[in-house]
């Protein structure tokens, strides 16, 4: 070649290699000596096979590749590949190759220096390796966490034992959940609690655990049955547990909680709220106990109120406790939430199903609204047959 073309492939990030018919390399750019460190005329021969790649088999078998291409007649469906060679200093370099037909039958192969971007999508696929194992990780211990409220979830058959019948829809938004139910039977009372924590996901899951501790403090070992009462040391242990007397910071944490507690002997219940109300149906009537406006744990400097609600069961009277995403849950045609009426027509509607047909009826009606929307967030509805 000229000394102008040899000055020009000098400069360039490729390599020129030629070889014959007898898998020899007549001809090597001088590019060679700056991406590979080798002087051209050390490559000809079978200098390029041996010098470029440590490996007898590797030799063996892209020379073989070299000559099968050679007795081709044409290499117009031949696709660029990419070969690692090693450099005079035993370094690496990742060529990317297209090879045609040249004159007298030689073949023509001309590769282009990619080892910076073969080095950038190895680094990210290694990235992209670590992203997927750490997902994996987290999301094993999301699972383990998911089982652990699992366990501090109460057993719905032993709250069917109790009442005339009952059911729980329980969809978490994530594999964890802020929403909870309770109950417990002390003799003669029993006592039932859905509770919305703070949040959702592993946040609200953390949350639901402590929450669900103080309630079994509350209740179990302090043995206190008016459910006013329950929700204000609720509040008082909730406040004291988020937030330690050398804490500066005052955490606002809290949730909402309908409590009930049922007198089995005397047919009756009581029932206060903090922020999540209680409807019951009877004779086809729904009839919303209210609750008050404060929640449990938030602002622990203002004075609450809670308050108590006796009512008399009769019997067939249905009572449902639920946390707000079911009817926060954004759908239907014009993408609006579903709103408490709508919940209340919905359990009207349903009255004369059993309340394992109520639930999946519930469950068929939530997802019929949402379609493709995102679950935005937990959903629990309780239902007690007395």
């Amino acid at each position: 070649m000229s000394l102008v073309t040899d000055s020009i492939l000098e400069k360039l990030n490729s390599l020129i290699v030629i070889v014959n018919q007898l898998g020899e390399v007549e001809y090597v750019s001088p590019s060679a000596k700056r991406i590979l460190g080798f002087e051209p005329e050390q490559l000809l021969g079978e200098g390029w096979w041996n010098l470029t790649r440590d490996d007898a088999n590797e030799r063996a078998d892209i020379k073989a590749i070299a000559l099968q291409q050679l007795k081709q007649d044409s290499l117009l469906m031949t696709l660029p590949y990419e070969r690692v060679l090693k450099t005079a200093s035993g370094a690496e370099r990742w060529i990317l190759w297209n090879t045609s037909k040249g004159a007298e039958d030689t073949l023509v192969g001309i590769g282009h220096d990619i080892t910076d971007r073969k080095k950038a999508e190895l680094e990210l696929l290694e990235k992209n390796k670590s992203l997927i194992q750490h997902n994996k990780d987290m999301l094993d211990s999301i699972q383990y966490a998911s089982r652990i409220q699992e366990a501090i979830l109460p057993d719905v058959n032993k709250i069917k034992n109790v009442f005339n019948d009952a059911f729980v829809l329980f969809q978490p938004k994530d594999v964890v959940s802020g929403d909870y139910y309770f109950f417990y039977q002390r003799n003669n009372k029993a006592f039932v609690a859905a509770v919305d924590c703070t949040g959702h996901g592993v946040p609200g899951a953390l949350m639901s655990i402590i929450a669900n501790g103080i309630l079994k403090e509350v209740i179990i070992k302090k043995g206190i049955e008016e459910p006013s009462e329950i929700l204000y040391a609720l509040d008082e242990e909730l406040f004291i547990a988020l937030n330690k007397q050398n804490s500066e910071t005052i955490t606002n944490d809290g949730m909402d909680v309908a409590m009930a507690v049922f007198d089995l002997e005397k047919q009756t219940f009581s029932y206060a709220g903090a922020f999540r109300p209680m409807l019951m149906v009877r004779n086809g009537t729904i009839i919303e106990v209210e609750a008050n406006r404060f929640p449990i744990g938030f602002y622990g400097d203002t004075h609450k109120v809670f308050t108590s609600h006796t009512v008399e069961l009769l019997p067939d009277d249905t009572l449902y406790f639920f946390t707000d995403g079911y009817c926060d849950q954004f759908g239907g045609e014009n993408k609006k939430k579903f709103n408490r009426q709508r919940f209340k027509e919905l359990l009207l509607s349903m009255q004369t199903m059993q309340m394992q047909e109520q639930e999946s009826f519930l469950q068929y009606a939530y997802l019929n609204w949402k379609q493709e929307e995102p679950q935005v967030d937990d959903v629990l509805v309780m239902g007690i047959k007395w």
